[in-house]
């Protein structure tokens, strides 16, 4: 069977295939047809702004536009729909290249105006001003720059808010849950379940604020940079001004000065470091609920009818923390390839960095299934406060730290019977596994104040979570989207 002839296509990357209903969203952002949207955008914004300043540009024989004309090139991105995207495929497929087929494109809605307005109209005699004085660069690089932002702040961070949003449920919650700590994988001080939740919400907070506060960077500037043809056309138009003006009140970007034929994309390179810095936060978070689950502090809920293993049918397998660990891993790669060859060129241009943004779709669409998956994981899951109690109570040689502790401020106030503190109990204890008596056993070993002792005897490992609860608590009642940034608040169509 040759599964390259079937209909409709099956897809080769399981993102538009397996995984579709979860990365769809994306496509309104990230697909060809989005960026040839944007790309429209572009161009007749452009034409709209030529016209709006005509007069001041020097451009003889234009006039201002009516509203109506306006709103007529402005429904050419509006209305890009299938079939529009088959004419601009086909249109393509003669000019082999894609942002010349958009001109065209263009010049034909130009000449259907007068049908579509029903009535006389200067937009058809305006097709000269379609990309007039535009590289490609200039159309594609705003294009880009507004199908990242809508992606980022329409689809990525909202998908990651709902992950904060569920941790920093669970550090409210389960602030006073307390569970026993590991460090090297050994039975440290215990803490509670809401403050290790706490942790990850407040790491992932922080690359929120970077991410939301990312500047999308725009050039419009010709093909070297220079304005070479703008001065020869019309030399006395401050193109600076026009330039900057353009990027920031027509494509709500911010301007970029200085540049070859391409924006350089160090915007991007920082972006997408901040996105894969995120990424692996949330891998650590797959990987510790993977350990937690094994462990037994959460046990995993049953999905009705749902199977765990092909041949042992007691299994219910945290299947959902393995998909996204992997699929976060598959994110970075492409991020990080992303970040290095993207803010490279050869001198004033080449076309290595057009295919690496070609699958920026990609980087994102892994990273959200991921996203989706970790969220899901996390949802099938509850903390056993059984096992909880039951590993705490298992593992009271974690009070050696409190007592050498104790014994060491005895020591410092003149107690010169509780020398070597530490040393002392290390001998009793290292590497070994006490329980409640031994440790009381271990105490009448020491000389220590009748104070001191009551309070040691009084200790349980449930006691020692010190302040986690607070810090729980305080961190789940920060508001880490209060106040949109204006990256965010651009990004919305």
């Amino acid at each position: 069977m040759d599964f390259s002839h079937c209909k409709p296509p099956i897809a080769l990357n399981p993102l538009d295939g397996r995984y579709a209903r979860y990365t769809r969203p994306l496509v309104n952002w990230l697909s060809e047809p989005a960026l040839n949207r944007e790309r429209l955008v572009v161009e007749t914004e452009w034409l709209v702004y030529l016209t709006d300043h005509a007069g001041d540009l020097g451009l003889d024989g234009v006039e201002p536009l009516s509203l109506d004309e306006k709103d007529y090139l402005r429904s050419i991105p509006r209305n890009f729909g299938p079939k529009s995207v088959r004419e601009l495929y086909d249109l393509e497929k003669r000019t082999r290249h894609d942002v010349k087929a958009i001109e065209y494109y263009c010049d034909r809605r130009l000449r259907e105006a007068e049908t579509a307005l029903r009535r006389s109209t200067e937009l058809t005699r305006l097709r000269p001003l379609v990309h007039f004085c535009c590289t490609s660069e200039d159309v594609n690089n705003l294009a880009y720059a507004r199908c990242v932002r809508g992606a980022v702040t329409q689809i990525w961070l909202p998908a990651l808010d709902r992950v904060i949003a569920f941790l920093n449920q669970a550090a409210h919650d389960e602030a006073d849950v307390p569970m026993l700590a590991m460090t090297h994988g050994q039975p440290a001080m215990p803490t509670t379940l809401g403050k290790e939740a706490a942790v990850t919400a407040h790491r992932l907070k922080r690359q929120r604020r970077r991410v939301a506060g990312q500047k999308y960077l725009g050039k419009f500037n010709g093909a070297t940079g220079v304005f070479g043809v703008h001065r020869v056309v019309l030399p006395d138009v401050d193109w600076l001004a026009i330039s900057r003006d353009f990027v920031e009140n027509r494509m709500g970007l911010s301007w970029n000065p200085c540049t070859t034929q391409i924006e350089s994309h160090d915007w991007q390179a920082e972006l997408y470091g901040a996105v894969s810095h995120t990424n692996r936060v949330c891998h650590g978070l797959c990987v510790d609920c993977w350990m937690y689950v094994s462990r037994g502090v959460f046990r995993q809920i049953p999905v009705p009818g749902a199977t765990g293993s092909s041949t042992m049918p007691h299994k219910v397998n945290p299947i959902s923390f393995e998909n996204a660990e992997a699929n976060f891993e598959l994110s970075c790669a492409l991020f990080d390839e992303l970040s290095a060859a993207l803010v490279e060129s050869r001198w004033q241009r080449d076309l290595t960095d057009s295919t690496m943004l070609r699958n920026i779709g990609m980087a994102f669409g892994y990273s959200l299934l991921a996203l989706t998956n970790l969220l899901r994981g996390m949802r099938s899951i509850e903390p056993d406060k059984a096992f909880l109690e039951q590993e705490l109570d298992a593992h009271w040689e974690v009070l050696g730290e409190p007592i050498q502790t104790v014994m060491r401020a005895q020591s410092l106030a003149g107690d010169a019977s509780l020398d070597r503190p530490y040393e002392r109990v290390k001998d009793a204890l290292r590497g070994e596994t006490a329980s409640r008596d031994a440790i009381h056993a271990l105490l009448e070993r020491f000389s220590l104040p009748p104070t001191a002792r009551e309070l040691l005897l009084s200790l349980s490992p449930r006691d020692c979570t010190g302040l986690a609860s607070a810090i729980a608590r305080t961190e789940s009642q920060l508001d880490w989207k209060a106040s949109p940034t204006p990256s965010e608040s651009a990004g919305k169509k």
